[in-house]
């Protein structure tokens, strides 16, 4: 029994280290023009925080290039958040679990508890079960409480493929000319009552997606 176990857990870290370099293989193949780029080298150069928002389709780009960098993020309690988990504390992120269904609020009070301090916090604000690219409270309410900046990320691939998931995950190809599209950075009045954070959370969801749809377009 106990060499079992053993061996489940042996499996276990070859897999996540594999899965890991291959991220960093691929990610780094990937020629990518940025958009707007001016506005994270701004907050990076002078050392605030933001929270950083992306379809979770699209997510595996936006977490690399964040890698290493002080953030904290949040991932479900599934087997896939499980996995995703464990590559990105080997990027060094600050790791919550929870979702809109499990844990969310405690998820997200630990996540302004990393904000107030010292880490910037990413999101995928459709997840972890969707809709598909339809945005949650998360990320807007997350940026309301902590008074940071709000960073919305648009991704998209020359060539790619897209997985037959609730998210249509998107695994770009090795070297393909890629699109990064950063929005301006969002400020949530923290005043705001419950009308219109609801608004505000529908202009963030179309800003998204129009970002998303900018990106992938070549």
């Amino acid at each position: 029994m106990q060499k079992d176990k053993i061996k489940k857990v042996f499996l276990r870290k070859i897999g996540q280290h594999t899965l890991f370099q291959a991220a960093n293989l691929l990610c780094k193949s990937l020629r990518i023009s940025f958009e707007n780029k001016k506005v994270i080298d701004k907050l990076e150069n002078e050392n605030k925080k933001f929270v950083f928002a992306f379809w979770h389709g699209a997510m595996l780009l936006p977490w690399y290039l964040q890698r290493y960098k002080n953030f904290a993020g949040l991932t479900s309690k599934s087997k896939d958040g499980d996995l995703l988990a464990r590559v990105l504390k080997l990027w060094k992120y600050q790791v919550v679990r929870g979702s809109s269904t499990e844990g969310g609020d405690i998820a997200l009070g630990i996540l302004l508890d990393f904000a107030k301090n010292i880490s910037s916090i990413s999101i995928t604000p459709d997840g972890p079960t969707g809709p598909y690219r339809k945005m949650k409270a998360g990320a807007v309410i997350a940026a309301k409480k902590s008074g940071l900046p709000l960073i919305l990320v648009g991704v998209g691939y020359k060539n790619k493929k897209n997985l037959k998931s609730w998210d249509k995950f998107t695994i770009p190809k090795p070297f393909t000319k890629t699109k990064v599209i950063f929005s301006d950075p969002i400020f949530v009045d923290k005043n705001l009552g419950y009308d219109e954070t609801s608004a505000m959370i529908e202009k963030c969801d179309k800003v998204l997606n129009q970002i998303q749809t900018k990106a992938e377009t070549f």
